[in-house]
């Protein structure tokens, strides 16, 4: 890359450019012979914006590619990615070096290993800044619900209508992220979900809605239930090796709604990583940081105030317990992240 990439901190985000600015600058670091990669960890959130940024680049670079760094595997996902024919390749199956700008959204460098190894021209997101992102566009907006947000103003600063399928996609980004609205939401959230609300395709939505289970996922609900322990306000799972990551955020949520439970955090193994998904309920810590500080030295951590997510090598679990059996896992994140 010949551009110059500044370090963004998180006290140059207390305020934002204009929307229309910031869309000038964005256009300002591509050519029309560019090959775009844009990145994504495939949440909902991530994909509606990155078909966005997709929609944004038409007609002003030669080529733009949504890749995801893992399988989709969770039914909503996969519901909305079948019936609104979203493009998406697999980065593994991506010869990454022939592309000449790589974009992230939703994510930035540090919350991911892949994330790390490239050098990003555009990095969009709105979860917190904790470590400083190098790169020579960046909008990071941590007091936005969803990133989604952001990309429905750069859409309209540029006079662009979405499709059916775009807006579909970016109004369940907005629902998810912000859970209906239930928490972290600002009035810039609302005002892009009524403008998407009139375009989208309402069936399809709330296809993607229900398709929340398989019948094989009950027994990992089972499985947790089984393993619970409560501490105080919080309540623990530990479920071994889990199909999907994905499960585990299904779980989570589902023993939030439990009764005096403030914090749950259920953990499992997949593709060689202990997964940590952890959700609260926002009222006095922060989920982000208290993952952040419990996890961050050995592991990929972080997140917002209700919602975290923690991701250590289980070669990095073996050197810090010894022998990673269930037993040692389970009272190891106990130990992390029980009440003081």
């Amino acid at each position: 890359m010949d551009e110059k990439a500044p370090s963004v901190t998180a006290r140059s985000l207390t305020s934002h450019r204009s929307a229309k600015a910031s869309l000038a600058e964005l256009y300002s670091h591509f050519k029309s012979r560019d090959h775009v990669l844009i990145t994504i960890d495939p949440d909902p959130d991530a994909i509606g914006s990155a078909l966005a940024l997709k929609r944004l680049l038409w007609h002003k670079v030669q080529s733009t590619t949504i890749g995801i760094i893992r399988p989709i595997r969770r039914l909503n996902n996969l519901t909305m990615v079948r019936l609104l024919r979203i493009p998406l390749v697999l980065l593994k199956d991506v010869s990454v070096d022939a592309y000449t700008r790589y974009l992230l959204v939703d994510s930035q460098p540090h919350h991911n290993d892949f994330f790390r190894r490239l050098s990003y021209t555009v990095v969009i997101d709105h979860h917190p800044l904790n470590t400083p992102v190098a790169a020579p566009f960046t909008a990071i907006y941590p007091q936005y619900g969803a990133t989604a947000t952001i990309l429905t103003q750069y859409l309209r600063e540029a006079k662009i209508k979405p499709s059916q399928g775009l807006a579909t996609t970016l109004l369940y980004a907005i629902k998810t992220d912000t859970r209906n609205f239930e928490r972290h939401t600002t009035e810039a959230d609302i005002d892009a979900f009524r403008y998407l609300f009139r375009y989208a395709n309402h069936h399809i939505m709330r296809k993607i809605e229900i398709s929340d289970l398989a019948l094989s996922d009950l027994r990992y609900f089972q499985k947790a239930v089984a393993r619970k322990h409560v501490a105080r306000d919080r309540i623990f799972a530990h479920l071994d090796e889990v199909p999907s990551a994905d499960i585990l955020v299904e779980i989570a949520e589902f023993f939030l709604k439990i009764h005096d439970i403030s914090w749950s955090i259920v953990s499992g193994i997949y593709e060689g990583h202990l997964i940590i998904s952890v959700r609260s309920d926002g009222y006095r810590k922060d989920a982000g940081r208290t993952v952040r500080k419990a996890f961050e030295s050995i592991g990929c951590a972080g997140g917002h105030q209700a919602m975290a997510r923690v991701e250590i090598p289980m070669d990095k679990v073996t050197t810090i317990l010894g022998k990673a059996s269930s037993r040692n896992i389970e009272a190891y994140i106990r130990r992390q992240l029980s009440p003081m």
